[in-house]
């Protein structure tokens, strides 16, 4: 998550008066982001949509766009009180797990104290209110794992998340929290996922060490931004992880057949041989039946890291 700017003042909310559900407002945080740029653009097909960012105004045509600091609380909670969207689905977040190690004060504003508060403001107001988690609040120990499982994380990120959702339950019990996978897909204007440095280093002609041992069940990110609408539909705990359960390093050798480049640069490590900020869990794969039930399907890697190769903005 970047620094903001200062933010905007609070919009005059629209009228919200129109039953139809394709004029219902749904708010998305972290609209600049990875994520939350592919989800505004799936969800405008049923929704009416708004979303927040910090310095960079993403492009999203037809998305009404709000830049607010969210770790300026008060700010927040009168600006979402104000604006009393009909849905807020929350993606933005400090989500990289070194820099959470390397700046606690930050990761804790952003990962647990705004959630608090937008999770109080649309428990008061009962609206339907889904957050994006992680798998990273498991320690890797005992995969797959489900909704029933309970929490053990290992990093800060993790840990923070963590409390994130055990607030979240006790501020708002009917709200959804998603425990998302890695996520994989096209950038947006403003957010590039993991998948687009690997492919850097290998048009480069440089090596890539991928482990061997961290086990994920990655998913595709427009897949999981339709997973995060079918969310709203339910409440409690919710797994949105990919199909398949596959290690980094057969995910970079996927990765290379599909773009074309140098299977042999690729070259297998283990998470020992890497020293980070942050511990890794070794296997953090999803359970997701609950999600499937809901008709949440997610595609393979392959087909997911194809579809990546052949997108273009519209």
């Amino acid at each position: 998550m970047e620094n903001q700017s200062p933010a905007a003042p609070p919009e005059a909310p629209h009228s919200i008066s129109d039953p139809s559900p394709a004029r219902r407002r749904l708010l998305v945080t972290g609209a600049s982001g990875f994520l939350g740029w592919h989800l505004c653009r799936a969800a405008q097909a049923t929704w009416q949509v708004e979303g927040t960012y910090h310095h960079h105004r993403p492009p999203l045509p037809g998305v009404t766009l709000h830049a607010v600091d969210l770790t300026d609380l008060r700010q927040v909670e009168f600006w979402l009180s104000e604006l009393a969207p009909d849905a807020v689905i929350h993606t933005a977040a400090l989500s990289q797990p070194n820099r959470c190690e390397q700046a606690p004060d930050l990761s804790y504003a952003i990962n647990v104290e705004a959630t608090r508060v937008l999770a109080q403001v649309c428990g008061a107001r009962s609206i339907p209110f889904a957050f994006t988690s992680t798998d990273q609040v498991f320690d890797g120990q005992s995969p797959p794992y489900s909704e029933t499982s309970p929490t053990s994380p290992i990093s800060l990120y993790g840990r923070h998340k963590a409390e994130a959702e055990v607030l979240i339950q006790a501020l708002h019990p009917t709200a959804v929290v998603c425990r998302m996978p890695l996520l994989y897909g096209p950038p947006s204007p403003t957010a590039e996922c993991f998948l687009q440095g690997f492919v850097r280093t290998l048009e480069a002609g440089q090596p890539l060490h991928l482990f061997t041992d961290e086990f994920r069940t990655p998913a595709y990110v427009e897949d999981a931004a339709v997973g995060l609408l079918l969310a709203l539909e339910t409440t409690g705990l919710l797994h949105l992880g990919g199909p398949e359960r596959i290690s980094r390093y057969e995910f970079g050798l996927r990765m290379a057949e599909v773009f074309g480049l140098e299977k042999d640069l690729i070259l297998p490590s283990k998470q020992a041989d890497v020293v980070m900020p942050a511990a890794r869990p070794p296997d953090v794969s999803s359970n997701s039946d609950r999600a499937f039930a809901l008709g949440y399907c997610p595609r393979s890697v392959t087909a997911g890291l194809e579809a990546t190769k052949t997108w273009r903005l519209d």
